[in-house]
């Protein structure tokens, strides 16, 4: 193991990361039979994951430097799973879905980032700054490509938050007339900005979205202030009877909800739905790909919601109740990805 970590790391300077990421590769495997420690008996379960997080982190690297980063995002993936409480392997995630251009995404995975590295680190306001500006950057990247909705950020204290999502539906149709066909405040979660902490200490906003499309809007809405999330567009999870229903549905309306739906996680650390809703959310876009019979791309999203699941525990407090569920899905979500069937929570809460 040390071999092969040594050779994988040599050949990074050297820049040959084809080599590289054959080693670290080579690696993981290793690590993956036990082996953190000399003595394999030795080796805690915390030891093996933090080095196991470091080998897919590397990998991250090495598949970004080739110009492969569907690969480099699946690496991310697991290196968050592995050791979710380390900022950078949210950044490299970050780095993953911008060159995807997956933008929303991107913001998200910075937010989280930072977020951690101020739990974690907290001193050095010069790095804490800099990962705000990369968020703030993605943010703006994914908003000045959207076209089927906008947005609209309000400050808000403590306010009656009726009235305060009245004032700010008004206000968005005021300033944004073209996209007024369904306009609607988000009201699970108060919503941050990437902002400068002196110069806006603890700043909350509410968030305002307006769609041209109404049926894509009301969609949208369903999905984000139900207490347990649908998949958008259907009154009953995956009612589309044939492949072909399903990939027009995807691919006419699927897409934009989706779209709207990550913009939305952008800026919203704590969900008011609970813990879990952004996986589930996660699960209903895995499945639909699974009826699409697209396996690489559900074992992504699967692998992607059990980073979501494996970081919330750092960002927030979890109830027990919420813990059980979490555990429920990620169990599940491994489950799933081995091809494994059966009755599971994940099943029961599709039924209901």
């Amino acid at each position: 193991l040390q071999a092969a970590l040594r050779d994988g790391s040599a050949r990074c300077r050297q820049r040959d990361f084809a080599a590289a990421a054959a080693s670290f590769s080579a690696a993981l495997e290793l690590c993956s039979k036990g082996f953190a420690t000399e003595d394999p008996l030795k080796s805690s379960p915390d030891d093996i994951s933090k080095l196991a997080s470091w080998i897919e982190s590397k990998l991250v690297i090495c598949y970004l430097k080739l110009g492969q980063p569907g690969l480099a995002l699946h690496h991310s993936h697991r290196s968050i799973i592995q050791n979710p409480s380390h900022f950078r392997s949210h950044l490299r995630q970050a780095a993953c879905f911008r060159c995807l251009h997956r933008y929303s995404e991107a913001a998200r995975s910075a937010m989280v980032a930072q977020c951690l590295y101020v739990l974690a680190e907290g001193a050095g306001l010069e790095t804490s700054d800099l990962i705000q500006l990369y968020w703030q950057a993605m943010t703006q990247e994914a908003l000045s490509g959207e076209v089927s909705f906008s947005v609209l950020y309000t400050p808000f204290e403590k306010e009656d938050k009726t009235d305060k999502i009245k004032e700010a539906n008004k206000t968005f149709a005021e300033k944004h007339p073209d996209y007024v066909q369904h306009i609607f405040t988000d009201p699970h979660g108060i919503h941050l900005l990437p902002e400068r902490a002196e110069s806006h200490p603890n700043q909350q906003y509410l968030l305002t979205l307006g769609f041209r499309n109404k049926e894509i809007g009301k969609s949208v809405e369903t999905s984000v202030t139900r207490k347990l999330p649908v998949f958008p567009g259907q009154e009953t999870t995956f009612s589309l009877s044939t492949e072909e229903e399903a990939e027009t549905f995807w691919q006419n309306t699927g897409k934009r909800i989706m779209a709207a739906m990550a913009f939305i996680g952008s800026t919203k650390i704590k969900d008011e739905r609970g813990p879990c809703a952004r996986a589930i959310e996660q699960f209903h876009h895995a499945s639909l790909l699974g009826h699409l019979q697209r396996g690489e791309e559900q074992a992504q999203v699967m692998t992607q919601a059990m980073a979501e699941l494996a970081t919330v525990p750092y960002l927030q407090r979890v109830s027990q109740e919420d813990d059980k569920l979490l555990q429920s899905l990620m169990a599940d979500a491994v489950d799933i990805l081995a091809g494994r069937t059966g009755e599971r929570v994940w099943t029961k809460i599709q039924k209901v």
